[in-house]
């Protein structure tokens, strides 16, 4: 190449990568922010539910655990007074907005993990009660007595706020509803310090003479909105509601699959929650008790997820308990396995689960020891391409063996010319003689693809990767290179790489991989730099491993 044509390639190089850096500036991602602006929240708009925000139905059971509800319960909506009293409760892992008014959770944020990294003490927010955005949590008693059934209870709160104290390792809030007829119900609160658990019970103080029975709901309320904790660029993971069932473990449900219908399923025990990327909000029934899981779209566009659990009784002057559970936080793989069974499928690896799970246990290992995510993934790296040798030495003796048989196999061409039933014999005779299989370049890559397919999905929902740093300009792993050092650096290799490699036979094949490195460069611009940082540990490896084995093997050639 002459002095003018480099002279010309790198200034285009170069004036591509600064108006790359300047687009950015121009038009920054909205990363993990939910709003861009600092300003406060909106107020919250609350209003009490409207008839088709409760269930409707409650499902029987035959336990001797629940008492079985026979009829339906029709919601006539909200009656009595209505409030808007608010109180705040804050935890080392929580901050609460709950209602009076049902006792929902309007307003729900997590201090440990921010808005922006750049940003403190403004928290990343779940649940919210706005104009734009409506996600919140309810829960109560319907049925026969229950407390919601011809409007939401009123409840009242000792104190306006409430707070985890630092000496403590747990936190109690009562919600008390007392009824003209005697019954009290109690709506408690539990939370425990290092948890986004919420234990929710409600203690039933029976002073009539007449059984009393109800059965408890929960559900999610959410309007279609984007999902403020994406990386955004490519590799979107879902957002939508999520349950199991006895058939099924793990089931996902879209907006889209709402829209017009509702999706109803019975079973013991099980869950139901909204999942988006790295947090999830779940509503955990009583486990003892036939739960009814619902999905549906309500009359003012809003989507829910929600259950209904059998019938529970209190018998004439005397009290009772009954517990639900509220998650509420990052997407906690071991820690969502304790809570529930298959509430940990919420982190989605996909069909090939079966090989993240020990690469992202891997991965917790390693990193609990060095305590530098970035360090942490090019480790892992090194440890699955030591993994794979023996599969990458006999890609390479293969590569390498067809690298030495290119002159031969050029002369077999000209010999033959446009005889393809000729060429292809002597083609397969010199691969005989020479001991050499065409497809051992192949199938090696095949066999380790999907172990690199699966640590891409561990890496892509890790929610550790969530503003972890690594070095310098990387202050976080989840979001895209700002300089796009990594992508470049990785093209680089892709490059070499494909220098490295015998040239396919076909031109146009030919063309194709000469084009490959330009554009996975491209496509990995926009990708979390953790995953870049993957790809470009795993380049260098392999330019390593290559250029090793290919040594090794021209070294014995020539010996001979």
């Amino acid at each position: 190449m002459d002095l003018t044509k480099f002279a010309l390639y790198t200034s285009l190089a170069a004036i591509t990568y600064l108006m790359l850096l300047a687009w950015q500036e121009d038009y920054p991602s909205i990363v993990d922010t939910g709003s861009i602006n600092q300003q406060s929240p909106p107020p919250l708009t609350l209003s009490s539910p409207q008839a088709d925000d409760i269930p409707r139905e409650v499902p029987t059971s035959s336990q001797p655990v629940n008492q079985p509800l026979i009829s339906s319960v029709d919601v006539n909506g909200s009656t009595g007074e209505s409030t808007t009293d608010i109180i705040q409760i804050s935890t080392d892992t929580l901050q609460l907005s709950i209602d009076l008014t049902g006792g929902d959770i309007v307003g729900l944020s997590l201090p440990k993990y921010l808005k922006q990294l750049d940003v403190i003490d403004d928290p990343f927010v779940i649940l919210e009660s706005s104009t734009d955005r409506n996600y919140v949590a309810q829960s109560g008693l319907i049925g026969q007595n229950g407390v919601d059934t011809s409007g939401r209870a009123l409840y009242r709160a000792e104190f306006d706020s409430y707070e985890l104290q630092e000496d403590a390792n747990s936190l109690q809030v009562d919600l008390v509803n007392t009824q003209q007829n005697g019954v009290t119900v109690t709506k408690r609160f539990s939370f425990k310090r290092d948890s986004y658990l919420i234990d929710i019970d409600f203690l039933i103080q029976n002073n009539t003479e007449t059984n009393w029975q109800a059965n408890a709901f929960g559900q999610i309320r959410r309007n279609n909105f984007d999902d403020p904790s994406s990386v955004g660029g490519f590799g979107r993971t879902f957002l939508g509601f999520v349950t199991t069932s006895t058939d099924d473990p793990y089931i996902k449900i879209e907006f889209d699959d709402i829209d017009g219908r509702s999706e109803s399923v019975e079973t013991p025990g099980g869950w139901v929650g909204f999942s988006q990327h790295y947090f999830l909000s779940a509503w955990i029934p009583n486990q003892e008790s036939v739960n009814r899981f619902t999905t549906r779209k309500n009359e003012s566009g809003q989507y829910l997820g929600e259950f209904t659990g059998s019938a529970f009784s209190v018998p004439a002057n005397s009290s009772g308990n009954y517990q639900i559970q509220f998650y509420a936080g990052p997407k906690d793989q071991y820690s969502l396995a304790e809570i529930s069974p298959n509430l940990d499928l919420t982190i989605d690896y996909g069909f090939l689960w079966f090989l993240a799970a020990p690469i992202y246990w891997l991965l917790t290992r390693i990193d609990s020891v060095i305590g530098n995510y970035g360090v942490s993934i090019i480790l892992l790296t090194f440890f699955v391409k030591a993994l794979f040798y023996k599969l990458s030495e006999t890609q390479y003796k293969s590569m390498a063996g067809m690298r030495r048989l290119m002159p031969k196999m050029q002369q077999i061409k000209d010999r033959y010319g446009d005889d393809k039933m000729g060429l292809q014999k002597a083609t397969m005779d010199l691969y005989k003689k020479e001991k050499i299989n065409p497809f051992g370049g192949c199938l090696p890559m095949l066999v380790q693809m999907p172990v690199f397919i699966a640590l891409y999905w561990v890496l892509m929902e890790s929610v550790e990767l969530r503003h972890a740093p690594f070095i310098g300009w990387l202050i976080d792993l989840s979001v895209r290179d700002p300089f796009f050092i990594l992508p470049l650096l990785m093209g680089a290799t892709m490059f070499l790489q494909t220098k490295l490699s015998p040239a396919p036979a076909d031109p146009m094949q030919a063309k194709v991989m000469q084009l490959m490195p330009v554009m996975m460069t491209a496509l990995f611009l926009w990708f979390p730099a953790g995953l870049v940082l993957y790809w470009l540990t795993n380049g260098l490896l392999g330019i390593l491993q290559q250029w090793y084995i290919t040594s090794k093997i021209e070294a014995a050639y020539a010996a001979k």
